[in-house]
């Protein structure tokens, strides 16, 4: 399968390069940097430390999409909008691991779904993908006498909060106990707040040093408390998630996909 990485200069984009370049059934084919970048024209091998690959970055999208089979994504909202829209014209696999996505740029992906295969997911882990499953089942069966609470920490530089995976899995509990995240969710508490009401979904947000990923979704009832978690400790999992996931695309029909699709969680 012939892959093309976008943001290869960033960290993501590197390792994202390292992991084609160690999976059997796929190759690099092209790699997109940011205009101006510094590492345009550099060979993608060389700048991800793998050795040479003989695929030198480019700032220019099109025409490497047109060769290739599919593109990993892990950049911002803007530039995913516009990938999706190039994959959508060549018809092939995009992968998204982009965090901070807004309800008008799903509908856009949603949108390119109709002639690209979008596989989308605030987190390409296993772990992250099965603990969501559990959440999912465990507040379907536990009921609104359990507080819902997403506790999630990240590094220092990260931009965007909650986290993609924080959102993932209170969407993940919210369709267990089948009510709208949208509606029920509390994003922040500060001041007189009030008793909590029965049936949100509460968030906290820490961040600090350089955290890969922590995540719990506690689940606390009266004298009892389940606390479901997972903790990245190799940011190379995601990446090689995303590979999976392109990989699992490419024989698809277009449409709208996500790691629980990949992994076959869906009907957990």
């Amino acid at each position: 399968m012939r892959l093309v990485v976008v943001g290869a200069a960033g960290r993501m984009g590197r390792m994202l390069i390292k992991a084609v370049a160690e999976t059997g059934g796929c190759r690099l084919v092209g790699a997109i940097g940011r205009e101006g970048s510094t590492a345009l024209g550099q060979d993608a091998g060389v700048l991800a430390g793998t050795g040479p690959l003989g695929v030198s970055v480019t700032d220019d999208p099109l025409p490497v999409f047109a060769q290739a089979d599919g593109v990993l994504d892990f950049t911002s909202p803007a530039a995913t909008v516009s990938f999706a829209a190039l994959a959508a014209q060549a018809r092939i696999v995009h992968v998204v691991g982009t965090t901070g996505l807004q309800e008008a740029d799903f509908t856009k992906l949603e949108a390119a779904a109709r002639h690209a295969r979008i596989v989308q997911s605030g987190n390409m882990s296993l772990g992250v993908n099965l603990l969501a499953g559990l959440v999912r089942k465990a507040a379907a069966t536990l009921g609104e006498d359990f507080d819902i609470e997403v506790l999630e920490m990240h590094h220092r530089m990260k931009v965007d909060a909650p986290s993609g995976t924080a959102l993932l899995l209170g969407e993940a509990a919210a369709e267990g106990r089948k009510i709208s995240l949208k509606e029920r969710s509390v994003r922040s508490r500060d001041g007189h707040t009030g008793a909590r009401h029965p049936g949100d979904i509460g968030f906290a947000t820490l961040r600090g040093g350089t955290v890969v990923g922590e995540h719990s979704v506690i689940f606390a009832g009266a004298g009892e408390r389940l606390e479901l978690s997972h903790r990245a400790e190799d940011r190379g999992l995601f990446a090689r998630g995303a590979v999976k996931a392109a990989l699992w695309g490419f024989d698809k029909k277009p449409g709208y996909y996500t790691m629980a699709n990949v992994l076959g969680l869906d009907r957990l």
